[in-house]
């Protein structure tokens, strides 16, 4: 295949999101309360080099690094966010009966969550739930580590029809983003978030998650950059003698120096994934780092990871579902629990975040609501 013909593929499917562009989505009800949605803005950075003042108008149109189509950074420091800025309020949503709220997590440093529970689980609410408990879902957006959001209309939606299917009370982190914040700050976040829900929602405790939230059935779920997260989040679990019930990952963002499988094995291509690695951890990180290729020679034991049993998901048209299938692989030979993969052929990356109403997406869910509810 010749280079020209891979370049669609391989912005599609490596850098994961064009599916923004094409998506159809249907509006969430707007929330009869405040909300506390922060927006994702244009920002600056520190400048990566000094520079005379006089030329500072230059540096602010110079592109320091271009991660298209996602984000740029100028040499003056300013970073701008092509899409996946968008954000919509919390509140009841009529087409699934799903109530969703905002809470901050840690104000110093951000963190917040939306949390979305059927409606007729809301304490107080006068619903039939009673005293039932139900699964927490700890859940990390994907966006390629540097844009999207738990607030955005995409997320809101998936969200709201992922707790609606498995009745359960889902934690959408809204963590830190790349290049402002590099890894591992999503993963410091992420770690936060589960100690948070393990909580009962904080020291003073928040409402949902200890009257409906159930300790013992507590997952972690991602998709994308975000199953990379919760990836990471069950490793530092297993260290710190934290045993979730399951670790759910959609379409999970691994990779390495080697190919794996059917992976694309042109030199540009590689190249460009191993850089734009190392833009969102700011270097810190090789690309056989652990916690982007835990498959690799520097990786842990699975064996030791905090999570009793694991859901990996993969799509036949996805560059990643190589690594997805290999870290599925490698969770079964170390021991680390039960382990399931479901693949959705024909489809691309994250297909089902871009139209969760979709029948493939629909089928997609179904195994989530069936792992959730194995015992």
């Amino acid at each position: 295949m010749a280079r020209c013909s891979l370049v669609p593929f391989v912005l599609f499917s490596c850098f994961s999101l064009l599916y923004l562009f094409t998506k159809e989505w249907i509006p969430p009800s707007p929330s009869p309360h405040p909300s506390f949605s922060p927006q994702i803005q244009t920002l600056t950075l520190t400048p990566t080099r000094s520079s005379d003042p006089s030329r500072s108008k230059d540096l602010d149109a110079e592109v320091e690094f271009d991660f298209a189509p996602f984000v740029r950074v100028y040499k003056s420091g300013r970073v701008e966010r092509l899409h996946g800025t968008a954000t919509v309020p919390a509140g009841l949503d009529p087409s699934t009966g799903v109530a969703s709220r905002d809470v901050a997590i840690d104000p110093a440093t951000g963190l917040a969550a939306r949390l979305f529970l059927p409606a007729d689980l809301v304490p107080g609410g006068g619903g039939e739930g009673g005293g039932a408990r139900v699964p927490i879902v700890v859940y990390f957006h994907g966006g390629a580590f540097v844009i999207e959001s738990a607030f955005s209309p995409f997320y809101h939606n998936y969200l709201n029809a992922l707790a609606s299917r498995a009745r359960a009370l889902a934690v959408s982190v809204e963590y830190r983003l790349a290049p402002e914040h590099p890894l591992p700050a999503a993963y410091a976040d992420a770690w936060a978030a589960l100690r948070w829900a393990f909580a009962g929602g904080g020291g003073g405790g928040d409402r949902w998650v200890a009257a409906r939230g159930d300790p013992a059935r507590v997952f972690l779920a991602g998709d994308s950059a975000g199953a990379n997260i919760a990836h990471n989040a069950a490793a530092r679990a297993g260290k710190g003698k934290v045993r979730v019930e399951g670790l759910v990952l959609q379409n999970p963002y691994f990779w390495g120096r080697e190919a794996v499988g059917r992976e694309p094995r042109e030199r540009w291509i590689r190249e460009g994934m191993e850089r734009s690695w190392g833009f969102v951890c700011a270097g810190a990180m090789g690309i056989d780092d652990p916690a982007v290729n835990p498959m690799g020679a520097s990786g842990m034991g699975m064996g030791g990871w905090g999570m009793r049993r694991a859901l990996v998901t993969v799509a036949g048209r996805d560059v990643f579902r190589e690594r997805g299938l290999a870290y599925a692989e490698g969770l079964r030979r170390s021991g680390g629990g039960g382990v399931e993969v479901y693949e959705a052929e024909g489809e691309p990356h994250v297909y089902f975040v871009s139209n969760p109403w979709s029948p493939a997406a629909a089928k997609e869910i179904d195994v989530l609501v069936s792992f959730i509810h194995r015992r």
